[in-house]
């Protein structure tokens, strides 16, 4: 078993590594790795399922600790997902449909229940695979992005009424008792204010999310990821959720490459499987397209329904969960598993390649559409206006935070904070800061910005260097001319930043050490305490 965990680790490791190598996301070449140690006929490991459903439960607990449950009351997701998901079934069907006529291999024979079940099993969208896609652009809390995250847990519901109706039997009548949850969590709050900010924290989580949630609702007959989803919502109004869940962080991720090798250990492909997979690929775009077109019927503005329908142009696990269901009826022969599993797999590849190509493309198609009226979007979708301010700084977490205080305070400068956490950018407001809601990766809000002729400082305090490469890539393409500030966690982010022409890269580390020695040695001018940060998320 050693040597075969070594095989595993040596593979997944360097393909993970290869993918990065030609600039594509490492979940690439674990995808190619599951394949590859399927292929080679090494023994495959029980415990790699083990480690996939671990990884997809701390992801949905997660989730939940971040999730507003009021986003799922918007009309973008409820009416959205309902829409998307009958005309995707519909215009699937027909395409599965027109395939089998047409001789297709595999399709060519199967009766209408069938085609209609695979166009179900591919109309959803990988929660898995959106989640990383987003938390790696640092995108969770955008607008688009909790309404991505807001669709794919309406579909994650859809899932478990399918799963209960074609189960043949519905939950155990102790399903009732899952109403405990609710005091229970509120006792357990009080547990968690307890235990600090090591490991006990994180343990907690983990119990948490694997016995409050995934055993009681398996044990009951329901999804048990959807209880470890619904227990972070339970959770998410504590002050430490936002650190509970970055704890967690890497150990998800760690996890969760168990999951992406797991899908190519499903089957081995032949010719004919990859052509129908192939085949299924044509219906992303569709896909996208679709998604596209009915977020800007909600009324949001083409950038983020664009980014919406990109991130979620793919299929989902859920769609092998469909296809076993079909198996077991004798609808379908075992070969789908496989059949699906490859369309999975490189659906995933496919987008993680669109998603990839940064928010200027996604820009250029914007302005390629037609002129939208402001006053029609959502308000969150309305241009704002920096004002008269003098200094714009973009991400009010700490950092941002205690950079408008000093500004503001000390140097007598007008600031406003955006934020493109909605919910924290109200909070704030409320504590009489000035914070608007706006993304700094939006080219258009970097054009409305270079329009204030008083702005002349923008500072970058975004606490994921990627968001500020992406803001800093838009500052320049809309022509701003003032100076530009940024932080940075790491000497070669700082090299990065200087490399490119921004005016001051500031080591937010080595800054601290600075301003603690002057503290320490009473150096500078007496200063009053900073107030207490809001209880949202450390940047």
């Amino acid at each position: 078993m050693t040597t075969t965990v070594a095989i595993y680790l040596l593979i997944t490791f360097g393909l993970g590594g290869f993918a990065m190598a030609i600039r594509l996301p490492p979940l690439v070449g674990f995808l190619a790795a599951g394949f590859v140690i399927n292929a080679l006929h090494v023994e495959h490991l029980r415990q790699l399922e083990v480690v996939a459903d671990l990884g997809v439960t701390l992801l949905l607990f997660a989730i939940g600790l971040k999730l507003n449950v009021r986003i799922l009351l918007r009309r973008e997701v409820w009416l959205a997902t309902s829409l998307h998901l009958v005309l995707s079934m519909v215009l699937g069907f027909a395409f599965l449909w027109t395939a089998a006529l047409v001789g297709i291999p595999m399709l060519t024979g199967q009766d209408p229940e069938t085609i209609l079940l695979l166009a179900f099993a591919l109309s959803f969208s990988s929660t898995v695979f959106v989640v990383k896609v987003l938390e790696e652009r640092g995108e969770t809390n955008s607008l688009y992005g909790r309404v991505a995250i807001g669709i794919l847990v309406m579909q994650d519901i859809v899932a478990v009424v399918f799963l209960t109706v074609t189960g043949g039997h519905l939950p155990s009548l102790w399903a009732f008792s899952l109403v405990l949850l609710w005091p229970l969590t509120r006792v357990m709050r009080r547990v968690w204010s307890r235990l600090g900010h090591g490991e006990m924290q994180a343990l907690f989580g983990i119990t948490m999310a694997l016995v409050a949630g995934y055993a009681w609702f398996s044990a009951v007959g329901l999804k048990g990821d959807l209880g470890a989803l619904i227990v972070g919502v339970l959770l998410a109004s504590h002050p430490a959720s936002s650190e509970l869940a970055r704890s967690l962080f890497h150990l998800k991720e760690l996890l969760l490459v168990g999951f992406f090798v797991s899908i190519g250990l499903t089957g081995l492909p032949d010719l004919p499987t990859v052509e129908v997979a192939l085949l299924m690929l044509l219906l992303l775009p569709l896909k996208g397209v679709l998604w596209m077109g009915l977020l800007t019927l909600m009324r949001m503005r083409y950038r983020s329904a664009i980014l919406s329908g990109l991130s979620l142009m793919n299929f989902s696990e859920f769609g092998l969960i469909v296809v076993s269901v079909g198996v077991t009826a004798g609808m379908l022969d075992k070969v789908w598993l496989v059949e699906i599993s490859i369309a999975v797999a490189l659906s995933f590849v496919v987008s993680a390649l669109v998603n990839g190509r940064g928010h200027l493309m996604v820009e250029k198609i914007a302005a390629r559409l037609p002129v939208q009226d402001d006053q029609k979007l959502i308000p969150e979708e309305r241009p704002q206006d920096a004002g008269d301010a003098e200094v714009v700084i973009l991400g009010m977490g700490r950092v941002g935070l205690a950079a408008y205080q000093r500004l503001t305070q000390h140097h007598g400068l007008r600031v406003v904070g955006v934020d493109y956490d909605g919910p924290r950018a109200q909070t704030l407001r409320g504590e009489g800061y000035r914070v608007i809601e706006g993304d700094a990766t939006d080219l258009d809000f970097w054009k409305r910005l270079h329009h204030s002729d008083s702005v002349h400082t923008a500072l970058l305090a975004m606490h994921r260097h990627g968001a500020n490469v992406t803001a800093l890539e838009c500052l320049r393409e809309s022509g701003f001319t003032g100076q530009v500030a940024t932080v940075a966690r790491y000497d070669d982010e700082v090299q990065w930043a200087k490399d490119h022409g921004v005016d001051t890269a500031f080591n937010i580390y080595a800054g601290a050490g600075l301003e603690l020695a002057d503290q320490a040695a009473g150096l500078g001018d007496p200063e009053p305490p900073l107030p207490d940060s809001p209880k949202s998320d450390a940047r």
